[in-house]
């Protein structure tokens, strides 16, 4: 049994598909997990989810912001479309309901003890060790997966605030800074502060930001990681984080990797011109 890992597909259907064969994925056999952004931005979002739920226990996927985005703009009258979205045909579709309540009940934070490897989108706070990011991540599934608590999430979830951890955050300010760290976090500051404005490349960040896997005293250090979310970063090997978003959908690649083995990872080129790099 075979386990990959798969970078952001953002709707890149197509790419996905061809990795799948050139991977020769069996469901019956194999695993699959996939770093979150499952939509959006690409043009067959649909056609992804569909897929990665008929795989049922043979893919774990967890969310990341495009995901969450999906969720919000459907289950809060609050939020809206952007202008750059392609998730109107999720929002039409026949199973619409059926397909956001599994979305809805994906992890934010997966853990294989076997295979020593935990899979989130974005990053962890330097204050979070292990435990404290599994707490954490179970305390936003938790809200998620609550019918009523979830669509006041949503109503509160947006915004870069609060921007340090501390134990005594409560409520949605809480859950906005786990969110915040599991799906949208690149940058921290050398005192443990978020940095959510920045987008870029490592080797052009402004001064004083760190990218959050060599932030000072990461107590997180010690885990094997496997993220996406990043696609200036790219491919990215070291730091105990191997971050797997090689921007397919703004024109560059889908990028798997097997975690049972140590192979080559694998590499299936954007079908189309892409969008400008550095997006979320």
């Amino acid at each position: 049994m075979a386990t990959y890992a798969i970078g952001d597909i953002q709707g890149c259907c197509e790419e996905f598909e061809e990795l799948l064969e050139r991977l020769q994925f069996d469901p019956n056999r194999d695993r699959l997990w996939l770093v979150g952004d499952l939509v959006n931005r690409g043009p067959r979002s649909l056609d992804v989810l569909r897929k990665v739920k008929a795989f049922g226990d043979a893919a774990v996927a967890v969310l990341g912001n495009h995901d969450l985005h999906l969720l919000a703009v459907a289950l809060s009258p609050e939020e809206k479309l952007k202008r750059k979205d392609t998730l109107e045909e999720i929002l039409a579709a026949p199973d619409r309901d059926e397909l956001l309540h599994w979305l809805r009940h994906q992890p934010v934070l997966h853990h294989d003890e076997r295979l020593g490897y935990t899979m989130i989108h974005a990053g962890l706070p330097p204050q979070w060790d292990f435990d404290t990011a599994v707490a954490c991540a179970r305390e936003l599934e938790s809200a998620l997966r609550d019918q009523n608590t979830c669509r006041s999430l949503f109503a509160h979830m947006y915004g870069d605030q609060p921007n340090c951890w501390s134990e005594d955050l409560q409520g949605f300010e809480r859950l906005r800074f786990i969110t915040n760290c599991l799906t949208r976090l690149r940058f921290c500051h050398a005192d443990g502060r978020l940095d959510l404005k920045y987008k870029g490349k490592l080797e052009q960040a402004p001064p004083g930001l760190l990218p959050w896997f060599r932030a000072p005293h990461r107590r997180s250090r010690r885990m094997r990681i496997v993220c996406g979310h990043w696609s200036a970063l790219g491919y990215h090997e070291g730091d105990g984080v191997l971050s797997i978003d090689t921007g397919c959908v703004w024109g560059a690649s889908l990028c798997a990797v097997r975690l049972d083995q140590r192979v080559a990872p694998v590499f299936v080129p954007c079908s189309s011109s892409g969008l400008s790099v550095g997006g979320e």
